[in-house]
């Protein structure tokens, strides 16, 4: 019994609809990926593997696991979501199909150097589209992944848990995800020659002429703070701004200095910040072996009421010190790397795309199912950047699920055209209907 506008009444439910389909706006990100050029883009990277009378094309097959995944899928026989609704998505392979296509990723470092091609070349056509950040400043940052069985590569953490280490490259501006390495649960957070390795990856990425021509800035927290790191960065002028640990030499440096050195800090809006203040430290500290015009930059500031301070605060102050390459004010430069925030958000999405769960035993095969996460979320990126606005254009999965891609609607088809019909009702049936009409407008990928 249901009750509506005070009237109680019975709901029969009967198994008899016709052309009724399920999460019809998870085919915006479908569209998305055949506008941008992605899955011609795969089609030709990974033509080697299509089996001679094979029936599904290896690109098409990577493109339905990303678009299941950034639906919500977390396991491979969620692929089924899309295989169930062939009128909507076409044909869509089977599970172990699906599977040989991974294993043979895995198998060929070939393959997958071309698979990564393939999605800086879709980058390439996104941004000419009109996806492009307006600056590059690129968020490196590590997480954990519970493995909660026995898992190759799965390991203790440093927080007592089981499982895998993984770092991850982010975009900031448009938050594409550009490059992740699977590591052991056991690796270690400042390892120089990971980092080294996931900008090596992040750069290929990006179009020739951004990383020729244009400021790119690296930004982590303190694990990266390493001079092999920093060195390598400098050696391919990139600009860095991370964190740097309070040693004691640091925290004498900033006892020592006068309170007029101190400036408020600046919010991300751009406002003062009350309670918290900046100062340059450079010249109170022998940074010599860090790359020519490191800096040092600090932020003091009052805890919020209720935290807890600890025994290296000074005078009710917590402080936080900056090493960075980049001139300019150092109220700004403190304010940009605080943005670095922004990577936990970008890692909380990407856990919410299938990274949260790795399936398979293998650790080889767990690294491509990473690699399919990297695509689903850029591909959720461009769909908000080319189709969307105001809150949509930025919210998190959970919500666009909620509001638009798990959409119902009836598919009528009629003089060989097909209607997606969505319910009139739905608060956000016309903010969907919108997005296909602008991913219909966008000029298709030259060849």
């Amino acid at each position: 019994m249901v009750q509506r506008d005070g009237r109680r009444f019975t709901v029969d439910v009967v198994a008899d609809g016709a052309g009724v389909v399920s999460h019809a706006g998870a085919a915006l990100l479908a569209e998305t990926a055949d506008r941008v050029g992605l899955t011609r883009e795969l089609s030709r990277a990974l033509a080697s593997v299509r089996e001679r009378r094979g029936r599904h094309d290896p690109g098409r097959v990577v493109r339905d696991l990303a678009v299941m995944l950034a639906d919500g899928g977390d396991c491979l026989a969620d692929l089924r979501g899309l295989r169930d609704q062939q009128p909507l998505f076409g044909p869509v392979a089977s599970d172990a199909t699906a599977f040989r296509l991974i294993d043979a990723l895995a198998g060929d470092q070939d393959l997958l150097r071309a698979l990564r091609v393939a999605r800086a070349r879709a980058r390439e056509h996104a941004w000419s589209a009109g996806a492009a950040p307006a600056r590059i400043v690129i968020d490196i940052d590590a997480t954990l992944i519970t493995a909660h069985s026995e898992k190759e590569g799965a390991a203790g953490t440093f927080k007592r848990g089981f499982g895998f280490h993984p770092l991850l490259a982010y975009l900031d501006d448009s938050r594409e995800a550009l490059a992740g390495m699977l590591r052991p649960g056991n690796a270690g957070a400042n390892t120089a020659a990971d980092h080294i390795e996931l900008i090596s990856l992040a750069l290929e990425q990006l179009p020739g002429e951004i990383v020729t021509d244009s400021e790119i800035i690296v930004r982590t927290d303190s694990a990266a703070a390493t001079h092999e790191f920093t060195d390598d960065l400098a050696d391919a002028n990139l600009r860095f701004l991370m964190g740097y640990d309070l040693t004691e030499a640091v925290r004498s440096a900033i006892l020592g200095l006068p309170e007029g050195a101190w400036r408020p800090a600046i919010r991300q809006d751009g406002q003062p910040r009350d309670g918290a203040w900046v100062a340059e430290l450079t010249g109170a500290l022998d940074l010599t072996g860090w790359p020519e015009n490191t800096r040092m930059i600090v932020r003091r500031e009052r805890p919020h009421p209720g935290a807890q301070l600890s025994f290296t605060d000074h005078d009710g102050h917590r402080f936080q010190a900056t090493l960075t390459d980049l001139p300019g004010d150092p109220a700004e430069l403190e304010r940009l790397h605080r943005g670095r925030a922004n990577a936990e958000d970008r890692i909380r999405a990407a856990k919410q795309t299938g990274l949260d769960n790795l399936p398979f035993r293998d650790f080889d095969h767990n690294a491509i199912w990473l690699e399919l996460s990297l695509i689903a979320q850029d591909l959720t990126a461009w769909t908000q950047h080319l189709t969307l606005d105001g809150e949509l254009a930025v919210c998190e999965p959970k919500t666009l699920r909620y509001r638009l891609l798990h959409t119902a609607a009836r598919l009528v088809f009629h003089a060989r055209r097909a209607t997606l019909r969505l319910a009139r009702a739905w608060p956000w049936a016309s903010e969907l209907a919108a997005a296909f009409a602008r991913l219909t407008a966008l000029p298709p990928p030259a060849r």
